[in-house]
């Protein structure tokens, strides 16, 4: 299975929103099905198959998540990501700032959902293959 140390590797390929569909073939190729990223912390749980479950440490001292969810907010924030305009930490910043708490990539379904703090769906698209 994988390890932390080889995903750390294929994220430090990732420079912007533009480079994320190939870092999401690369986790595959791993053998990683899904991942959540929490957005107050950074800390992530990756999953492989056979209920394999492996936790990255905190990126960051906790950061505040604005009460109310603004999908508005978070689709202007990913559309300059994707462009290439701004860095991971500045999206996750801005993810926070529009309500976000965590978003789940399924690998297998090629998606990428985006929660608010009561659970709720904000928005899911599609990972580029």
């Amino acid at each position: 299975m994988f390890t932390i140390e080889q995903i750390k590797a294929a994220h430090s390929k990732v420079r912007s929103g533009a480079d994320f569909p190939a870092y999401i073939r690369e986790m595959k190729s791993l053998g990683v099905t899904a991942y959540e990223h929490f957005v107050a912390d950074g800390h992530i749980q990756y999953y492989g198959s056979g209920d394999f479950k492996i936790a990255a440490a905190a990126k960051w001292p906790p950061v505040e998540i604005a009460e109310t969810g603004s999908a508005e907010k978070l689709k202007q924030a990913l559309v300059i990501h994707q462009q290439g305009q701004t860095d991971y930490p500045t999206f996750c910043r801005q993810s926070a700032e529009a309500g976000v708490e965590k978003w789940i990539v399924d690998i297998i379904k090629m998606t990428c959902a985006y929660y608010d703090s009561a659970n709720n769906e904000m928005l899911v698209e599609a990972i580029p293959s």
